[in-house]
């Protein structure tokens, strides 16, 4: 029979063992061993059936052996230690409140929204390394102490499991969450009544949605569910999957990420006495209706939407995660407008002020639709990519909202993704290095907290680090092979449950036993399965793939693992072709593909793998961040010169797979470049290194790339880094920039503003001389001192309204300047009969050859962040004089 009514029965634990309950509670034991460990001995058998989760674990606990604990002295006073290191860790100063404390203008708090968390795999709340990163900055933020307030939404059926038929096509399954079994808390009101936030909808229907609390260390991590009775059937649905539905389903999802997050916060924040968030983090742009909430609040208290706009813009960071515009949501402006307005939500802000925040103004853009990024942009002061190359391509691909300035000027900055260490790093490679510095040292070093002294700051490698090189060489691959041999046991395992659900029988899996060697070199790869990643690149030459697999003296195994999105049957196509692959009884033993991808798989694997494997079509990945947990656990990378590995390349470290973008070849030709070169490094250089033995058949170079790894590429790849940059660079300025702007100062600054635009037509750079010097006559010493004479129309603005500039430096044949370098040119007097102001400024040459230079005006006001903030410029035309705007050799 089947329930008609399901509930959750909490254990009731035994007096000495409540502190478990806190314990379990707070998701600060996923990333920490004692813990972990602590749950672990609660039941050892249980631990892997409950997913290593402490909730669940509790609830199967039989009363008897919860007496026989609460009787056990030696496990209370593990319990008491490990609840006291809780408390200490909760309520302790840390980095954040060091800073603070030093004179560091620091915000009160911030609010990180994202569509998806990956913190553990007991809340699988996540598709991929969105999520991932996502987690890794709440629990990042969490060790240093920073005020963090992390915001998504609680998805009742995940993302998907995922199985493989017997033909080897993905099939997706979506098992129901019940928040009352998973590590989450119900927010409640002060009369025990759950906290509601509430939407307008269309047509006078209402969306509403409790809050759950998830914590993670000392973040607070709120869940908004729309799963509650107040919901009719369709609304109840809104929060059912992750990236799931079509466009209308989105949108809802979108808002309540947004709008209905923000009143999540000032909920949270009313009832718990929390201060309220100064900054606002968009981690891409599916939060982004939450800067429009934050405006219908102040123009709730007496400002206009331009002021309020202002206000919202100084106070918000957007992180753009996607480095091509197919991955950015847009909507139907149409099905937009219908759900603002007075007929929706946000009553009060009028859809004409709404709708061209995100529209697609530059050209080849499409004004019918709304672009989420777009609308993150125009609402956000300070934005950036997830690593330098990323930066550099979304400065490019949103370069047309900036019209007039190079793409190197759009002010898009970037902060290279990092990884939570303490997550990612395993027990075995924790505990030697702890073997060297002391636990508590080593926890330290893990959380990523500033380098330790001022020699450390000047190679960014913490002296605490360096004492990986005193660790030897038999017992690095000791560790290694140890790694190496708990992956293929766990490999077995999973392989062998893979091949039960497509059908086998057991006496048709007796060839697992034999799967994976613990001596052989192993490549991992994993990741999801968009075509731009190229799962399928290793397959591009089966032959030469199956010659390297069974290489008589240089062998390699390769494990595979990845998620086709549900609705991409190209995508599903490319895991049923690796699968095939794998199944071939020649190679079996030597490559698998393993389902369901997740973090309890992803734990085992970076570990136990000795190079991951990276080729995505550069510069499709915007940071490709498994490569880094792979790096924290000894493993080298073998990587195409994308994302972070772009800037940290090192031949120390890996390999760097050569490219053929930017040439001329389709995208057969190219995959067929890229995936020979793939082959020459693993038969080449790869595998013979792993089996070069010298004393003590140790492979003495691979063995010092792997130390090369811990000790010079370990402290860049932390998320504690991350985040500390995050803090420095984005969420300090954006807080004293959202202080600057009382009410007075956001209306005076939003009329400047207008006032510069509606002048902006009139303004122009009439003149340009050279006074003196001989650039004239088309050459000019190096070091020579070149007086200009710039005539502006200001059309109505004063000097002070504006800046006026000289870009020069080295020209290219078409006379596009290079590495330019900007000079500022001062007034020199008033308006003429022309009603234009003359400026002056010397200029230097400092290089030889080709060189040149131009005249341009910006706005200018002590509030920007930057001058192309407005995205006005105003340059030379053809014939503004002699050398206006002409390039100078």
């Amino acid at each position: 029979m089947k329930a008609i009514r399901r509930f959750t029965v909490r254990p009731v634990l035994p007096e000495p063992l409540r502190p478990l309950h806190d314990l379990a509670r707070n998701l600060r034991w996923s990333w920490h061993t004692e813990t972990r460990e602590l749950f672990r001995s609660a039941d050892p058998e249980g631990w892997r059936p409950a997913d290593a989760d402490p909730v669940r674990l509790l609830g199967s606990l039989s009363a008897g052996r919860l007496t026989e604990l609460a009787g056990d002295a030696e496990y209370l006073g593990r319990l008491a230690a490990a609840s006291a290191d809780l408390a200490e860790y909760l309520d302790g100063p840390r980095w954040y409140q060091e800073q603070r404390a030093a004179g560091a203008e620091l915000p009160s708090a911030i609010a990180y929204f994202s569509p998806e968390f990956g913190v553990t795999a007991a809340l699988p709340q996540y598709s991929g390394g969105l999520g991932i990163l996502a987690g890794d900055h709440l629990k990042a933020a969490s060790d240093l102490g920073v005020p963090l307030i992390g915001v998504g939404l609680l998805y009742r059926h995940g993302y998907f499991r995922q199985t493989l038929s017997r033909e080897g096509w993905q099939q997706e399954h979506y098992p129901v969450l019940d928040p009352n079994e998973l590590p989450l808390d119900l927010v409640r009101e002060a009369d025990g009544t759950p906290a509601r936030v509430v939407l307008a909808l269309p047509g006078g229907r209402s969306l509403h949605a409790c809050i759950w609390l998830a914590r993670v260390g000392r973040v607070p991590l709120l869940l908004l569910d729309s799963d509650v009775e107040e919901n009719a059937p369709g609304e109840r649905d809104v929060t059912d999957r992750l990236y799931g539905g079509g466009s209308d389903h989105r949108l809802l999802q979108e808002m309540l990420l947004g709008i209905g997050g923000v009143r999540a916060v000032r909920t949270w924040c009313r009832l718990t006495g929390t201060p309220e968030p100064e900054v606002f983090h968009t981690n891409e742009g599916h939060a982004g209706f939450l800067g429009l909430e934050r405006i219908r609040e102040l123009a709730a208290e007496g400002l206009d939407f331009d002021a309020a706009l202002e206000v919202v813009r100084a106070g918000t960071v957007f992180t753009t995660h996607t480095p091509v515009p197919a991955g950015i949501d847009r909507f139907d402006r149409g099905l937009v407008a219908r759900h603002f307005g007075d007929e929706g939500e946000l009553s009060g802000v009028p859809v004409e002020k709404i709708l061209p925040l995100g529209t697609e103004t530059y050209p080849g853009g499409e004004p019918e639709l709304f672009n989420m990024a777009v609308m993150g942009l125009r609402l956000a002061q300070r934005a950036n990519g997830v690593s330098t190359l990323h930066g550099a391509v979304s400065r490019e691909m949103f370069s047309g909202l900036w019209p007039g300035f190079d793409p190197a000027e759009v002010p898009i900055t970037s902060v290279t993704n990092g990884v939570h260490a303490p997550t990612w790093v395993a027990p075995e490679v924790f505990r030697l290095g702890a073997g060297q510095v002391g636990e508590g040292r080593a926890h330290q070093v893990l959380a990523g907290g500033p380098v330790a002294d001022e020699a450390s700051a000047q190679t960014g490698t913490p002296r605490r680090w360096d004492a990986v090189t005193g660790i030897g060489d038999q017992e690095i691959w000791d560790l290694r092979r140890d790694l190496r041999g708990q992956l293929v046991t766990e490999v077995r395992r999973r392989l062998y449950a893979s091949w039960r659900r497509r059908g086998a029988g057991t006496a048709e899996l007796g060839w697992i036993d034999g799967v994976l060697d613990p001596d052989i070199l192993t490549i991992g790869f994993a990741r999801r399965v968009p075509s731009y990643k190229r799962l399928t690149l290793m397959l591009r030459d089966r032959d030469r793939l199956r010659s390297l697999l069974l290489h008589p003296t240089h062998p390699i195994q390769i494990v595979v693992a990845g998620k086709a999105h549900p609705a991409d049957d190209g995508g599903k196509r490319l895991v049923q072709e690796l699968v095939r692959f794998a199944d071939d009884p020649r190679v079996r033993h030597r490559i698998v593909f393993l389902p369901d991808y997740g973090m309890g798989m992803a734990q085992k694997l970076y570990p136990g793998c000795d190079v991951w494997l990276n080729n995505p079509l550069r510069p499709l990945e915007a940071c490709g961040t498994s490569g880094m947990k792979a790096a924290l656990n000894g493993c080298l990378n073998l990587s195409v010169r994308d994302g972070w590995w772009d800037e940290w390349f090192d031949p120390d470290f890996g390999w760097e797979i050569p490219t053929a973008d930017g040439s001329a070849v389709d995208e057969d030709r190219r995959d067929e470049l890229e995936s020979n070169a793939l082959y020459a490094l693993i038969e080449d250089r790869v595998a013979p290194r792993f089996y070069d033995r010298g004393a003590g058949d140790l492979p003495d170079r691979w063995i010092e790339m792997v130390r090369s790894t811990l000790v010079n590429l370990g402290p860049k790849v932390l998320a504690g880094r991350m985040v500390r940059e995050y803090v420095e660079r984005l969420y300090a300025p954006a807080a004293q920039a959202r202080r600057a702007l009382e009410p007075a100062v956001a209306q005076d600054l939003a009329a400047w503003k207008a006032k510069v635009r509606a002048a902006w037509r009139g303004v122009s750079v009439d003149h340009v001389e050279t006074v003196t010097g001989d650039a004239a006559g088309g050459s000019a010493e190096l070091g020579a001192t070149l007086a200009l004479r710039v005539r502006i129309a200001l059309g109505g603005l004063e000097p002070d309204d504006v800046e006026v500039q000289v870009v020069a430096g080295r020209v290219d044949s078409g006379d596009a300047i290079a590495d330019a370098q900007t000079f500022p040119l001062k007034p020199a007097g008033g308006q003429d009969l022309e009603d234009r102001w003359l400026y002056e400024g010397p200029l230097t040459p400092d290089r030889t050859g080709p060189y040149g230079y131009t005249v341009r005006v910006l706005p200018a006001h002590r509030l920007l962040a930057t001058s192309a903030e407005l995205g006005l410029v105003a340059l030379p035309t053809e014939a503004t004089g002699e050398g206006g705007g002409v390039l100078m050799r």
